[in-house]
């Protein structure tokens, strides 16, 4: 099933694509719930297989820098494990079933899913989702009203 979201008027509208064993409206109002979590968090993948691993190790190298400058003097062993750790809660960012939930705190987006699985009797699972906001990706145009008004003078 596809279920869409609209939010703010227009300003940001996402599409989830779901399996879904039952199909009925407790199903349909939790991948709306989900719609707006994608809205308001902004995840780009839907679970941690889908990262590409240049993405991961362009993530790596950039925390172990941050970590050899925050302390230069810990061992390595030690600098791993700190990366490791902040690299984990980076991707739980990036990641939407990692997501914390944004109605329920105490539960992630994976979670939500499983209770609602098994409210419904059957499998309720995200397989993509697509995020679009107005003007994202646009260049916005500046303009320099001095050297228009210095233009026309000549």
């Amino acid at each position: 099933m596809v279920v869409n979201y609209i939010h703010g008027g227009g300003r940001i509208g996402v599409l989830i694509e779901a399996d879904a064993e039952v199909v009925n409206d407790t199903v349909k109002e939790a991948l709306k719930n989900i719609a707006m979590q994608i809205a308001a968090l902004t995840p780009k993948y839907v679970k941690r297989d889908e990262i590409p691993q240049e993405f991961i190790d362009h993530e790596t190298e950039i925390l172990k820098v941050q970590a050899k400058n925050e302390n230069p003097d810990k061992p390595d062993n030690i600098l791993e494990k700190m990366i490791a750790g902040r690299l984990n809660k980076e991707l739980k960012e990036f990641c939407l079933v990692d997501q914390a939930y944004v109605k329920d705190g105490d539960l992630t987006v994976g979670k939500y899913l499983e209770q609602v699985s098994k409210e419904v009797g059957g499998k309720v699972d995200v397989k993509k989702f697509v995020r679009f906001e107005t003007g994202e990706g646009l260049e916005k145009k500046e303009d320099n009203f001095a050297e228009e008004v210095a233009k026309q003078m000549q």
